[in-house]
């Protein structure tokens, strides 16, 4: 048997601060709330748009993030070949980027993709890389239309260490070093709780980016601590854990099974007393050997990627480069 506390570590496999405050919300008294954790919503006909604030330690504690600010957007149409609706996420994501960054026009950005460009799921940071506007080596060769509008952007994707053999967060901290951005800008694919979730929610945080902490797979960290200068991260959910998602379907199985049960029954008190953890323990053990590494993500991953990258990389491209539009990039690209 595994132990118990090893397990309820494992039971929560999500990069988002919102699931992570879903989680800690669900372990208290309905009459308490979470200390030291301020969350707002603001709701759209077409998305949700909430505002994770970790205010101390305490709250750091209490959802297992660094103290700063979360922000998720949540849309289902982020999967969808819907140029209207991207647009309008791209403008949400602009807006939102620029308000936590706070970047002027004269700052220098590094946009970083973190992730595998060989593994589809993996490969959002590297795709994003390839469509933000480029524009530290254009520094006094721009149209008089645009001078003074831009930011100095440079950007790159690191790769991962098993086709590197470096950590990114090594070669991020020499790049700046180098070219001493004002902040860092890091993208990259994340791991979620819930498969609604899954390619329809965009977070983004102050706080920096652990990649491969979702996956069980955790490198350097990159924030400001490490590398010296503000981080960005920006991500979407692309997988969710095999355990997870099997887990969560059983709980809405059992949860028709004790409506249409006998409340005075034996089996009714079974169903009740089947706590979560024993069950994700029941799970892991008929998925095992592959339960620590067996990830899933939906069919259409490729394309929904390809679209995922495109609005995140125009959402940087305006939130960046302030009064520049759609119409803008696509002449300057």
């Amino acid at each position: 048997m595994k132990n118990t506390k090893n397990i309820q570590k494992s039971i929560i496999k999500s990069d988002l601060a919102i699931e992570a405050a879903e989680i800690a919300n669900e372990s208290i008294d309905e009459n308490s709330h979470l200390e030291g954790i301020t969350i707002t919503e603001k709701e759209g006909s077409d998305f949700l748009l909430t505002h994770v604030r970790v205010e101390n330690k305490t709250g750091s504690i209490a959802v297992g993030k660094p103290i700063g600010t979360y922000i998720t957007i949540e849309s289902p149409f982020l999967k969808d070949n819907d140029l209207e609706h991207q647009e309008k996420m791209i403008g949400i994501l602009a807006s939102e980027l620029q308000a936590l960054s706070k970047v002027k026009e004269n700052d220098k950005v590094l946009v970083v993709g973190l992730g595998n460009w060989n593994i589809t799921p993996d490969a959002l940071g590297p795709q994003v890389i390839s469509k933000v506007f480029v524009t530290r080596h254009l520094e006094g060769c721009l149209p008089e239309e645009v001078e003074g509008k831009l930011c100095s952007v440079a950007a790159m994707s690191t790769g991962v260490m098993g086709i590197t053999g470096i950590e990114s967060g090594e070669i991020i901290k020499g790049l700046v070093e180098r070219i001493h951005p004002s902040f860092v800008i890091a993208v990259d694919a994340l791991a979620a709780r819930r498969a609604s979730r899954i390619n329809a929610t965009i977070q983004m945080s102050d706080t920096g980016v652990a990649p491969g902490a979702g996956v069980g797979n955790p490198r350097m960290v990159l924030n400001e601590e490490s590398l010296g200068v503000p981080v960005i991260a920006i991500g979407v959910p692309t997988v969710v854990d095999a355990a997870t998602l099997v887990n969560d379907t059983m709980s809405k199985i059992l949860e028709e099974m004790i409506a249409q049960t006998d409340e005075g029954s034996e089996f009714y008190q079974t169903l009740i007393n089947l706590e979560e953890v024993e069950r994700y323990q029941m799970i892991s053990e008929l998925l095992d050997p592959y339960t620590e590494n067996m990830f899933v993500t939906p069919k259409e991953v490729d394309s929904v990627i390809e679209r995922l990258s495109y609005i995140i990389a125009n959402g940087i491209n305006i939130g960046l480069h302030k009064g520049i539009t759609m119409e803008d990039i696509g002449r300057l690209s």
